[in-house]
This record gives structure tokens, sequence and C-alpha cells, in this order.
């Protein structure tokens, strides 16, 4: 590859086509089998093939994750839906499971295999053995250093890809394999399943004590002991791609097509190289996380990783983009904002635009002062450099 791989993440037809807007390489969603997330958030077959016609109409590639550990009874399952995978244009499947990936690999040797990060592969002789059974790529363990990576790609073939993870949640479980929310809520992570009881806020407790509450707090207000800041690799590209990653992924099939278009957005313009690494960092705040860090890319993590369960929200996705005609934009509206504010343009073409809402009007063409009706309808005058598609938003407070 001259240029690293983008892979964004969709769990909706819409977050697929911001994907494919602001500009995606391939795209990976979830199927109808074992596909590691909430079921709104997996693909019917029919939509797996309109996603596949339209990445390829534009000469992207689909992937569809399979990446959830598999019961005996399912094993089976899983050869007809990997003929049917591979029949309906999907590019390759992502498999954790050691099992499925030999089964589906003998039921459909054309169908491209990659091992997901839940797999932790972090040496090279794991990779190799991979390799062996059929795998086409590594999703690397999210544990892994520069250098570690770097050893990797010298021991492997050159045929092996690497891809690695540079944006979005991170578990504090290794590889994502937790059974914390198993436990407490009879809800399976490796199964598709997990409540997050990692982000939920805890107090000791005293043996003989059982109605007095200590709070756990490494900071005012924070008591998500076990809840991870989030990945956030956009300054680390370089390093990566010379240690042999060939596909930067961004973690988010829950998230929504607002996360897919600003983050997808940003990595983009940094592999091109094309907007300054400050600017795309102010793009990468505008969405709604947790405190942000490189993980284990460089070394260990910091002693005070974790103890990070609040969010930070500083701005409000406010519409999308219908139409444009004469300068006056037909939005729908998302979430409140008010003539005279200020609205940030969110676009492939441009970062860092921003204008004033002077005027709003509803379908009927009266004016509004307040847009706060969700999924409303309205027509606000616009600069020249909207397009339909973009995306609107306003800084809180």
């Amino acid at each position: 590859m001259n240029k690293p791989e983008l892979l964004a993440p969709a769990g909706s037809m819409a977050a697929l086509h911001a994907a494919i807007r602001y500009g995606a390489d391939a795209v990976y969603v979830g199927g109808t089998m074992l596909q590691l997330r909430a079921k709104s958030a997996g693909f019917s077959l029919e939509e797996i093939t309109e996603a596949s016609e339209k990445l390829h109409a534009c000469g992207k590639r689909l992937y569809v994750t399979v990446n959830a550990l598999a019961k005996n009874e399912e094993l089976d399952a899983l050869k007809t839906y990997a003929c049917e995978l591979y029949a309906r244009g999907v590019d390759a499947a992502i498999v954790s499971d050691l099992g499925v990936l030999v089964t589906m690999h003998r039921a459909c040797p054309k169908l491209e295999l990659h091992v997901s990060t839940q797999a932790s592969c972090q040496n090279y002789a794991c990779a190799q053995t991979y390799y062996e059974l059929g795998a086409k790529r590594i999703v690397l363990a999210r544990e892994m250093t520069v250098q570690d990576i770097a050893a990797m790609r010298k021991h492997i073939p050159d045929d092996l890809e690497l891809e690695a993870f540079v944006h979005g949640a991170m578990c504090m479980a290794v590889s994502g394999r937790c059974i914390i929310s198993s436990a407490l809520v009879g809800r399976s992570g490796n199964r598709g399943d997990c409540a997050q009881p990692c982000r939920w806020n805890y107090h000791l407790v005293e043996e003989t004590r059982p109605n007095q509450f200590f709070p756990i707090e490494e900071e005012a207000g924070t008591t998500a002991i076990l809840s991870s800041r989030d990945l956030n690799a956009i300054e680390l590209l370089d390093e990566l791609y010379d240690a042999g990653v060939c596909s930067f992924k961004i973690e988010g099939r829950m998230k929504t097509e607002y996360y897919v278009s600003v983050v997808t957005n940003a990595y983009r313009h940094a592999i091109d190289r094309d907007v300054p690494l400050s600017l795309l960092q102010h793009e990468l705040n505008t969405i709604s996380h947790r405190p942000y860090t490189t993980g284990f890319y460089h070394g260990e993590l910091p002693f005070d990783h974790a103890n990070r369960g609040t969010y930070v929200q500083d701005y409000s996705f406010c519409g999308t983009v219908l139409s444009v005609d004469n300068g006056i934009a037909t939005v729908e509206q998302r979430n409140r904002f008010a003539r005279n504010d200020r609205l940030e343009l969110v676009s492939p073409t441009s970062i860092g635009e921003s204008f004033p809402v002077s005027e709003i009007y509803d379908e009927s063409g009266n004016p509004v002062e307040l847009a706060n009706r969700v999924r409303q309808i309205l027509k606000i005058p616009v600069p020249a450099s909207v397009r339909a598609g973009d995306m609107l938003r306003k800084k809180n407070g």
C-alpha cells in the first residue's frame, strides 16, 4: 500500500454513508452471527449486500465482524454463513475464536479472514500460526508497543497484514476479554452483550457497616475506577506505519454517524497530511469522549490511566445538511440551537470553519428563534462552502 488503509466502523447504514463520505478506505460492520455488539448494530444479509455494493462502487472494502466466542451448536451454521458472506461481496470476516477461523476457512477458502484484537495476538509465533491456518491479517493486541509491532513485522510473511486500533474506547481487560458484566448482570461481553459495568461508579463498604458507602475517588466526582481513557493515536500514525501497520482502525460500531464523520474525517486528513495536527486534535475533542491516551504504544500506561470515568462533552451535534439551494441549507435538526448562535461546519473539504446563524425558518417559511425539536426540518442561510451531507455542531456553554 502507498498509504495505510483507514478503516471506519458502522453500526447503521447512516454511519456507513458517513464513513464513505468522510474518507474511509474500508468499513467494518456486524452481521447476523457472532458480531460482538448489540443486535441493533448488526446488518441483515440484505443490508450487507447493499453495503458491499455501495463500498465497491467507490473502490472501498467491506469487512464483517464474526468475533464473538462460538458455542458448539453454532459451528455448523458458520459454514453456511461464511459462504453467504462471500457471495454477498464481503471482502473479509473478522474472527477471534480459533474454531471459527478454521471452520470458516475450510467452508469458504476464498473469504479473507482477519484475526480480531480479541484474540490477543502479540508475538510473531502466534501471528505465524494464524497465517498458516488461513488468516490474511492480524488485528494487533491493544497491549503492544510500537517496538513490539516492528519486531513482529520482521518475523512474519510479507503478505500477512497488520492492523492496529488508533482511536476509540478501550477496555481495562486484556484485549477486551472481560467477565465482569457476566458476573454482575449475566450479560457476556464476550458474546456481544456487555453492560459496561467498568463505567459505573463504585463505593467501598465495610463488612460490619453495610449502609455506609465510601466513595472511591482519584479526582472530584469520579468513582469509575475500572473505566479506561479513550485511545487517540493521531500523532503516532507515522510511527505505526513505519513499524509495519497497514491499516488504521477506528473503534465505534455503537457510535452515531456524527462520531463516525468527525473521527474518520480527522484521520483521513492526518493520513493525507493536508491539515495541521493541532486542528485535527480539535476535531477529535468535539465528540463525546473520555479523556484521551495513546494507550500502550509508547510503553506501559501511566499510573492514572484509569479513574477517568467522566465524559468530555464540550460540543453538541446540531444537525445534518440535507440540501443547499442558493445559499439556503435545509437541515435536519438533532440538538437545539438558536438564532445568533455560531455553528461549526463538519465537512470533508473544510476544517475549522464556522458561521453565525442569522435566520432560521421552518418548512412553511415561518421565522423561528429556537430550533429545539429533534429531527425538525429547518432552513438557514449558510456560507458557499456548505454542501449536502455536511454536519453542524455548536460549542456548549
